[in-house]
């Protein structure tokens, strides 16, 4: 058993990337929901414009979606937004619904930028409610309607991070913990960690004595 000093709150951030193609780097929208002690305390969402080399718009995701090129036309770029998305998620614990999905549309974006990818750790809500809910479907709107969160506008990534947020939220309700930790347990899920490779410092290039005196 972990003690009191390692136990940390029902505290996290959960999140959703829509993505312009099937390059998880083209991210293109982005939903951000922030929870404290088991209550959402703020939302954010914005557009973001795919790095170059993966901004093309596939039909299949539009339908998806509904986002075209020309919705990000003056949207922030990946390597503009990403202080922001840092900002809002500090140092949370990330929560999506597929996160292994999410999580890679962060490290390939910041890998097709140059950025250094932030290491965050994060829970899987779709693992958490194969776990802990009995349904014949695990897919975001099904899982949200069993914790009461209902008729919200899929493929939106506001109202998809919100959703997650509230399973999360339910979740750790009808196992009686709240910690994000424990729920994790609890479900029998890991809380995973994006492996970011370490960059090695430029060596510094040797001071040679000239050949040649100089008059």
């Amino acid at each position: 058993m972990r003690g009191e000093s390692e136990r940390v709150p029902l505290d996290f951030t959960a999140i959703d990337f829509e993505t312009a193609n099937s390059s998880n780097a083209s991210a293109c929208a982005v939903g951000l929901t922030r929870v404290r002690g088991g209550e959402v305390v703020a939302t954010a969402g914005w557009l973001i414009q795919p790095p170059p080399g993966h901004d093309v718009f596939f039909e299949l995701n539009t339908r998806i979606h509904g986002l075209r090129q020309e919705d990000v036309i003056g949207a922030k770029g990946w390597s503009e937004q990403l202080d922001d998305l840092a900002a809002f998620a500090g140092a949370d614990v990330l929560v999506a619904h597929n996160a292994g999905f999410d999580m890679m549309v962060i490290k390939r974006a910041c890998e097709a930028t140059g950025d250094q990818c932030p290491p965050y750790r994060y829970v899987c809500s779709l693992q958490v409610a194969r776990k802990l809910y009995q349904l014949d479907s695990y897919r975001l709107p099904s899982v949200a309607a069993a914790a009461g969160f209902l008729d919200f506008p899929h493929h939106d990534p506001s109202a998809d991070a919100l959703a997650c947020a509230h399973i999360m939220i339910d979740a750790a309700r009808r196992v009686g913990v709240d910690d994000i930790g424990a729920l994790a347990e609890a479900a029998g899920v890991r809380t995973s960690q994006i492996v970011v490779p370490v960059r090695e410092p430029v060596p510094a290039l040797p001071v040679l004595e000239p050949l040649f005196a100089i008059a």
